[in-house]
């Protein structure tokens, strides 16, 4: 079996209430088993009943032992690692992976800055679980197993990573927090900055990484996508923001043939009713247009690749 459950879908902060009760309020966390093998994507609040139940139904078959991978080290994607019970149980194994933006600064320096007296009761050094930690590029990883995985950088305003997990011929991809790549450089004849070479360059520089993230999802059984933002909010005032619109994301999706589509990273004054009602919205688009499956993530929701 090689699925992926969602523990925490939303970005930029938490925000639990009864408007969200439905699709979960906690940031992003994703758990994807491929059998026995136990990967952790993220360390957002939605890692913290995570933690919970793994304690509660892994532990009773032995000590915890997890690949966790970072897609980036913005807060909303590692505030949960101090409440994920596991790290003071002696016995764990955690190998927690993920890019940097700033060499002077280690994975294990960012994540475990939470851990100070100035944020936190606990400090780093004072954990029982045995944690190792590898800064990642764009790069293919044998996980042993079977299991694999292939990092690619997306479009964010720090160093970002999308994820190909593949297991048995199935693959699960993640490709959050990111925007389509778009010429930054004036087009228009009549503006002060314009020159044609660098408009003409920036325009084939944004197809082509573009073209790569295409190439990156092709095929895949399930891809979850960052779908932060409609085209109208994207359009007035989002670019540049690093996250993508709802309609950007099936129509990549769709140009790479993918089976599952997941549309997630919710923005956090996105209601539960706002959610349903913008899935039955893109749905309705699609009907009879595609194969491809649409869903909106969900707390709680399994997906088998």
């Amino acid at each position: 079996m090689f699925t992926v459950r969602i523990w925490g879908d939303r970005g930029s902060i938490p925000c639990p209430g009864p408007a969200t009760v439905k699709f979960g309020g906690n940031t992003s966390c994703l758990e994807i088993r491929a059998d026995d093998r136990l990967v952790i994507v993220d360390l957002g609040t939605g890692v913290k009943p995570l933690g919970d139940w793994l304690m509660a139904n892994d532990f009773k078959k032995g000590p915890i032992d997890a690949d966790i991978f970072i897609t980036h080290t913005h807060w909303d994607h590692i505030m949960g690692f101090p409440m994920f019970t596991p790290i003071f149980i002696p016995g764990t194994k955690l190998r927690i992976r993920g890019p940097v933006s700033y060499e002077d600064e280690t994975l294990e320096s960012i994540i475990g800055a939470q851990l100070s007296y100035r944020y936190w009761p606990v400090r780093q050094s004072e954990l029982a679980a045995d944690i190792t930690y590898d800064q990642l590029k764009e790069t293919h990883l044998d996980l042993g197993g079977g299991l694999t995985v292939t990092t690619k950088y997306l479009n964010h305003p720090i160093l970002c990573l999308g994820y190909r997990f593949e297991y048995q011929g199935k693959s699960i991809i993640t490709a959050y927090d990111n925007e389509p790549f778009r010429n930054v450089f004036p087009t228009d004849p009549s503006d002060p900055s314009y020159n044609e070479d660098a408009a003409w360059e920036g325009e084939q520089a944004a197809r082509e990484e573009n073209e790569k993230i295409l190439r990156f999802f092709k095929g895949a059984d399930v891809l979850i996508h960052d779908t932060q933002y409609t085209k109208k909010e994207y359009e007035t005032g989002k670019l540049g923001w690093g996250h993508s619109s709802y309609e950007h994301a099936i129509n990549a999706a769709h140009k790479a043939d993918v089976k599952k589509l997941i549309l997630f990273h919710h923005d956090p004054n996105r209601t539960d009713q706002q959610l349903d009602e913008l899935e039955a919205l893109y749905k309705g688009r699609i009907a009879g247009k595609t194969n491809m499956q649409v869903m909106m993530a969900r707390e709680g929701l399994v997906i088998e690749a």
